[in-house]
């Protein structure tokens, strides 16, 4: 009898703590590297009905209820040519041995919306860590690299996640407005 508690605790605990292992690590290979520029990138192009101008306008609404500061962020807006362009930034954090949450700096990256009739292409790329001088995301990818240490997987799972969220909030905001008429 005390042999099955002890084979029941034993599986228990190996189950359970294979399974919280196992959802620590970052599989790296979800991040999407540019075969061309070799720059983390997130792109895509995107069916959505509307007019080259419509899809601008809804991307502009977008920026301004996405970004606090909506204006600080964009660097281009340019309505003819249906093409807006921005960096933002955002933190990162670090749990320290104590298991707090602490503040390991920001993370900047550019966005570029572009417009067509019924479609509109993002990118999300230029990922870097603010610091005195340009520390591209790309070396956290690499092992092998001076800088790289046992904390950079979990910093590219939080940009990982931030740009799937980005990504989702903006697919959410570019789909057209519903119109409720009030026929009474």
């Amino acid at each position: 009898m005390k042999k099955n508690i002890f084979l029941f605790y034993f599986t228990l605990c190996v189950v359970y703590g294979s399974s919280s292992v196992s959802q620590n690590l970052f599989d790296i290979s979800q991040i999407p590297v540019d075969t061309i520029t070799k720059l983390i990138s997130y792109k895509e192009v995107v069916q959505e009905k509307g007019s080259a101008d419509e899809l601008y306008n809804r991307a502009i609404e977008w920026f301004n209820s996405f970004y606090k500061n909506p204006t600080g962020v964009t660097r281009i807006r340019d309505p003819q040519n249906h093409k807006i362009t921005g960096v933002a930034q955002f933190k990162i954090k670090k749990t320290d041995k104590d298991g707090v949450n602490i503040d390991a700096g920001n993370i900047a990256y550019t966005i570029i919306l572009e417009f067509k009739d019924n479609r509109y292409r993002y990118e999300l790329t230029n990922f870097n860590h603010k610091r005195t001088s340009y520390f591209p995301l790309e070396r956290w990818l690499d092992p092998k690299d001076p800088q790289y240490n046992s904390d950079c997987p979990e910093f590219i799972k939080q940009v990982h996640n931030y740009s799937q969220e980005l990504i989702k909030s903006l697919k959410q905001g570019m789909k057209p407005k519903v119109i409720i008429e009030d026929n009474w």
